[in-house]
């Protein structure tokens, strides 16, 4: 516990929290609030991004002269112009001329300029301001003052003259061929002017003095004083950081948190000693709220848009699947008073995470289908949308002024509570623990153990069937986990794999191989299946809620026939009890207490020759009366009540199982 408060207030945010809560629109309950020191009243977020939006408005697009660019056309031109007026066999004596007026006039488009119009910058104009940037110097002009590719090319062609049709054909596909832009957009410098336009604008509109009011009691928030009120917290915030002192906030943090842990540790000593006596299963608790307060302390550090993000719900789900309701509900109040201290409007988030918790708690009461996940996170949405709904109306008074997209966040927590899912199957394999599910799969008689009991001691898997219908009606009436008591039903004989040829309910013959084997080596032969089964079951993984059934189911009896018939065939001889003798321990809760009277009580009815309601009712009242002789019940916490309700519904079983009539007549 002490770890867990030294990790959690570790990375906690340290600086002192703001003290005041505050919603726009609502009526300030405290006292007169007078600024302490003078603040800049920062401006809303819409304003904020009005006033860039604005800004970036006014930032013409930087274009950059390329002056080099024409020495290259010029070159490639000229090469190409030689080239073209050979081949065409135009006369040499009009070559010059040509060349040169096309030349002149190529040199002077490219010296005015040729541009790509850019459609993000046009925004349905034909034309736009840039500012152009040519040796370092910049000058604004319109785009119309430039040519582009196509209106360079049209006034070359009404410019340049020639009276042979055939050469101006030539010379405009040739010029038009080295036409190119020579006024290139910058983007990497545009992107730098407007960064610095964007950083030099003001994020404040004036200025509270020391000592001035802010807000007077029961005066009601309107969005100036919201807005000064912001202000106030940011700027309280920021200068705690560096004013209060580091370590009291620190001190401060040990405290609550360790009171609210020690909280904790209080209710699970006076409610569920069980887990308080249990380092694993308490370990498991400590992480699980190490782990949601860390989650919260990254999203504080990382300034998450909505802490609302975070699926504080996960800690209900796991606490009630892996424990039970009571300790899952005590456990996520725990978080979430803890995280109250650390988020915005601290009620608000108290009320829609308990609200949402509780609602995850009743509505997966048990993980036994793979639909109720999903079930429960849509009950979950549904608890978080009418909250949000709620409080929208109560705060705004008008569907229209709801601002819907807030509850994305909370979809997306949702969404994160599946998670849930994959960490309950990690920590039942760290910790030990068995969940429903884990259960659900060990109960399936298709799996490979109970297939190898089916196939190797076919008697002793229709045993355990029989046994697991037994004590799984018998629990389900008097109260506990049925699901537990049937798969400790179906593995508690699964150590007769070994040696199943000794084992009456295997044996097809009338012969058996006890009958060649002294007293003592039989008893251990049939009591040595105990520890097979628990070696067998560890070997296999299974949890050790199953194995106790398995320890247990025969408690520190004796095998009373090979003890009796060595006392009868040899009672000259010593006889050493314990040989005799289970190693126990006895059952120690209702569940391993109901498979000892299902297991005694269907072995034993296996024997009845006449199987009708006279010889089922003795056989039950006899077998259940004599483990209370032996105090094989001393440590289950079995009423006398439950004893005659687990009576009676073994009989009815036993009957129905064995197909007894009831005699109506002699009834009535």
């Amino acid at each position: 516990m002490l770890l867990t408060v030294f990790i959690i207030t570790l990375f906690l945010p340290k600086q002192p929290r703001f003290r005041y809560e505050f919603q726009k629109g609502k009526v300030w309950l405290s006292k007169d609030l007078v600024s302490p020191f003078s603040f800049a009243i920062l401006k809303t977020n819409p304003q904020v991004s009005t006033d860039k939006a604005e800004a970036l408005e006014n930032v013409l697009p930087i274009y950059r002269y390329d002056a080099e660019l024409y020495s290259n056309i010029e070159e490639a031109y000229l090469n190409e112009f030689d080239v073209k007026w050979r081949g065409n066999n135009f006369p040499e004596d009009e070559k010059l001329q040509t060349r040169n007026n096309s030349l002149r006039l190529l040199k002077l488009i490219y010296e005015k300029g040729i541009i790509a119009l850019d459609p993000k910058h046009q925004k349905d104009k034909k034309f736009y301001d840039i500012s152009l940037l040519n040796n370092n110097i910049s000058k604004t002009i319109s785009t119309q003052d430039v040519y582009t590719v196509q209106s360079a090319l049209d006034f070359f062609n009404t410019t340049f003259t020639s009276t042979n049709l055939k050469v101006k054909e030539v010379v405009m596909n040739l010029v038009e061929d080295h036409l190119q832009p020579n006024i290139v957009f910058d983007e990497k410098m545009t992107a730098i002017v407007q960064n610095n336009t964007i950083s030099s604008l003001s994020t404040t509109r004036g200025m509270v003095q020391k000592g001035e009011l802010i807000i007077a009691r029961n005066n009601m928030i309107d969005d100036e004083v919201y807005q000064k009120l912001q202000s106030f917290k940011e700027t309280y915030e920021a200068q705690t950081k560096t004013i209060g002192d580091s370590k009291l906030v620190y001190l401060g943090q040990i405290l609550l948190v360790g009171f609210i842990l020690s909280l904790l540790m209080v209710f699970l000593y006076m409610f569920r000693k069980d887990i308080f006596a249990d380092n694993r299963q308490l370990s498991l608790l400590l992480i699980v709220i190490t782990m949601m307060l860390l989650t919260l302390t990254w999203a504080i550090k990382l300034n998450l848009p909505s802490l609302y993000y975070i699926p504080f719900c996960i800690v209900p789900i796991i606490i009630r699947i892996l424990f039970d309701t009571r300790l899952a509900l005590y456990l996520h109040l725990l978080v979430i008073l803890i995280a109250g201290f650390f988020v915005p409007n601290s009620f608000e988030f108290v009320f829609y995470q308990t609200s949402a918790g509780m609602v995850a708690i009743y509505s997966i009461r048990n993980l036994v289908k793979r639909e109720q996940l999903l079930l429960s996170a849509l009950f979950i949405l549904t608890a978080y949308f009418i909250c949000f709904l709620g409080i929208g109306l109560l705060r705004e008074g008008s569907f229209k002024e709801i601002e819907w997209m807030n509850f994305v966040p909370f979809t997306i927590s949702v969404l994160l509570s599946l998670l849930a899912y994959p960490l309950i199957y990690a920590f039942e394999r760290v910790f030990g623990i068995t969940s429903d599910v884990a259960l659900i799969e060990l109960t399936n008689t298709n799996n490979k153990l109970l297939r190898e009991l089916a196939f190797k001691a076919p008697g002793t898997f229709q045993h355990s069937l029989q046994v697991a219908n037994l004590a799984e009606a018998a629990i389900f009436k008097i109260g506990g986990n049925s699901l537990l008591v049937r798969a400790g039903a179906l593995y508690h004989d699964i150590g007769k794999i070994e040696n199943p040829q000794y084992f009456i309910e295997n044996q097809n013959t009338s012969l058996s191989p006890h009958d060649k084997l002294p007293y003592e080596q039989s008893a251990q032969i049939i009591i040595k299946h105990v520890h097979k089964g628990i070696e067998i079951t560890r070997r296999h993984q299974l949890p050790e809620s199953v194995i106790d059934f398995i320890r247990t189911h025969h408690g520190n009896t004796r095998v009373d026939f090979f003890y009796q018939s060595f006392l009868k065939n040899s009672p000259e001889k010593f006889v050493d009890e314990n040989i005799f003798r289970y190693p126990g321990p006895i059952p120690f809760s209702k569940e391993t207490g109901v498979l000892m009277l299902a297991d005694s009580v269907e072995a034993a009815s296996r024997s009845i020759k006449n199987p009708d309601a006279q010889n089922i009712n003795d056989l039950v009242e006899r077998i259940i009366n004599y483990k209370l002789e032996q105090n094989q019940l001393d440590n289950c916490d079995l009423t006398l009540k439950d004893l005659e309700t687990i009576k009676l519904i073994f009989k009815t079983m036993l009957m129905s199982i064995y197909h007894v009539r009831i005699d109506y007549l002699q009834s009535v």
